[in-house]
């Protein structure tokens, strides 16, 4: 497509989203979430990702009847609405601390870390709204990053970072652009390395399929995960804090549960790194089964 039309249309596509954003936050938070949620959970099975979703969930739960996969599919979905409602309302979320929890041992943890954090990588998984996992820094005054996957329209990509810049106030790197610049991979895997190295706290989602990382069982079957947690830790002598940020209810109110993942730090290295990834994914796969509902099936997860 030549610049001119490929620019328009992204200009075409930055108005609907404004548009759309308009709307969402014309209504009570609340009420924009169910909205979405609703008709996520109606419209969504005849996407193609349904059928996705309905595959991971039989890989992940063959004991269960169709009928159930099917529900947990559609709840998926209608969570998903919400976290799309509630992205374009990150600010209002925050400015209301009581939809935001910890359990009384992450509390307990909380208040013994915050003020002595050091180097750190927050490791999440798509649950709940997984954007709100970072709170904890965020809150203890930690500024922190985090790593996004960046998007194509640029007019798009700059608006929804700006609308996330009060919960990552450290910024947000886009795997392969760097504020805007195009970077090789690698160069982005330095960057966030030197980020951590020099006293940074780094936010990754680490539950998606990897082309490039390390094959440890999800589910029983080996499936390849993101390693660059356990790199970047165990080359820097970071912690990683491993968080899930779980919907109460049918709510825009969430609870978040952290605890510390231990990296080993023995004379191999890439056996240190293997072993983080394949507990970080232990970790995943036992929270999914408390909330199947919650995390993301439609993404693809096993090759």
């Amino acid at each position: 497509m030549p610049p001119v039309l490929l620019d328009l249309k992204h200009l075409v596509e930055y108005a609907g989203l404004r548009l759309i954003v308009a709307v969402v936050r014309a209504l009570p938070l609340e009420t924009g979430a169910n909205i979405s949620g609703t008709l996520w959970r109606q419209l969504a099975p005849f996407n193609r990702r349904h059928k996705r979703a309905l595959a991971n969930l039989a890989i992940a739960f063959p004991d269960k009847s169709k009928r159930e996969r099917e529900a947990i599919a559609r709840a998926m979905w209608e969570n998903l609405g919400r976290v799309m409602a509630e992205t374009m309302q990150i600010d209002r979320i925050m400015a209301e601390p009581g939809r935001i929890q910890l359990p009384p041992a992450g509390q307990r943890i909380f208040e013994r870390y915050k003020d002595k954090m050091g180097p750190a990588i927050g490791v999440t998984l798509h649950m709940g709204n997984w954007e709100l996992a970072a709170w904890p820094f965020t809150v203890a005054g930690n500024n922190p990053a985090a790593v996004y996957r960046t998007l194509k329209n640029p007019y798009v990509d700059r608006y929804l970072r700006g609308m996330r810049s009060n919960l990552y106030p450290g910024g947000l790197l886009g795997r392969g652009r760097i504020n805007g610049s195009r970077e090789e991979g690698q160069k982005t895997a330095r960057l966030i390395s030197d980020f951590v190295r020099k006293g940074g706290r780094l936010g990754l989602v680490c539950d998606l399929y990897d082309r490039a990382g390390l094959p440890v069982p999800f589910f029983g079957k080996p499936a390849a995960s993101v390693a660059i947690a356990g790199i970047i830790a165990r080359r820097v002598g970071a912690r990683i804090w491993m968080s899930r940020c779980l919907r109460l209810g049918k709510q825009s109110r969430f609870i978040i549960d952290f605890k510390e993942l231990k990296v080993p730090r023995t004379a191999n290295p890439a056996d240190d790194v293997k072993w983080v990834t394949a507990a970080m994914q232990r970790q995943f796969e036992a929270w999914v089964r408390e909330n199947p509902e919650q995390w993301m099936w439609s993404n693809r997860r096993w090759s």
